[in-house]
């Protein structure tokens, strides 16, 4: 795979379907780049996905549901794979509006400003209902933007983590046990030290705790914006997790690398 790619939704679970999409790292593998909808009698969209991917995004995003049904978009954070189909969204989908928290809306107003009209200011620690069920805002583990808040569904007992857990993988799948206990370590050790390299600094049992709160929900199903979705794995990835701050950190290709890389891919 060397250019981002979406694939066909699949269904996660009840009341739960996945649009998945891939992104190529070069040297490392494919990251996941997933949304979620999740069909709440108000039905709830999680993020907006890539840029590059939008006409395609907004056409799979139409197959699971009519977009004049959908009431909520939750913007779990700001980054550019996390809103790229987010102006079609709210132009398509005009009884929707926008979870997110102060910063974020002060993010976008950076570039992309949201109408006031459709926001939702939700933090962590509070909830909201969207008719059949209320949602849990909270904190991720582990997160590469402050204003980042992932969500808990009692009614489905499925954990929306944002892009805490993710994983660079070497092929594409839809659940996250057929990566392999191995690679799948592997994958969210590198992706967590790449997105998160605060981790090696933070303070041990802080952490610990942190993650403990993921432990006591204990979650059927964790939904990653960067993973397959991954049942009854909460445990194993919690452990994955939980190892990163006492890995080596990560760095990037130098100039030097850089120029052997695009040397190497010339040359194909």
């Amino acid at each position: 795979m060397d250019k981002p790619t979406i694939f066909e939704p699949y269904q996660a679970g009840p009341d739960i379907d996945v649009v998945p999409a891939y992104f190529p790292i070069p040297g490392l593998g494919i990251l996941p780049v997933n949304a979620f909808v999740l069909k709440a009698t108000e039905p709830v969209l999680v993020d907006t996905g890539l840029v590059p991917l939008s006409d395609e995004f907004m056409e799979k995003l139409s197959s699971v549901i009519d977009l004049e049904d959908l009431r909520w978009l939750w913007l779990t954070h700001n980054d550019q794979d996390h809103i790229g189909s987010l102006q079609l969204v709210l132009e398509k989908a005009p009884k929707l509006r926008v979870i997110t928290t102060f910063l974020g809306l002060g993010k976008m107003s950076l570039f992309q400003p949201l109408p006031m009209d459709r926001v939702h200011l939700l933090n962590p620690g509070q909830s909201i209902s969207v008719g059949d069920r209320t949602l849990n805002s909270i904190k991720p583990p582990a997160f590469d933007a402050p204003e980042t808040t992932s969500f808990y569904d009692p009614k489905t007992n499925a954990y929306f983590s944002s892009d805490c857990f993710g994983a660079l993988m070497s092929e594409p799948v839809e659940n996250a046990a057929d990566i392999g206990s191995k690679d799948l370590q592997e994958g969210l050790v590198t992706w967590s030290t790449v997105d998160y390299p605060w981790l090696h600094r933070v303070d041990g049992p802080l952490f610990t705790k942190t993650l403990n709160r993921v432990h006591e929900m204990s979650p059927k199903i964790i939904l990653s914006c960067h993973l397959p979705a991954a049942h009854d794995m909460t445990d194993e990835l919690l452990k994955y997790l939980a190892a990163v701050p006492a890995t080596e950190p990560f760095v990037g290709p130098d100039q030097q690398a850089l120029e052997s890389m695009l040397k190497e891919m010339s040359e194909e």
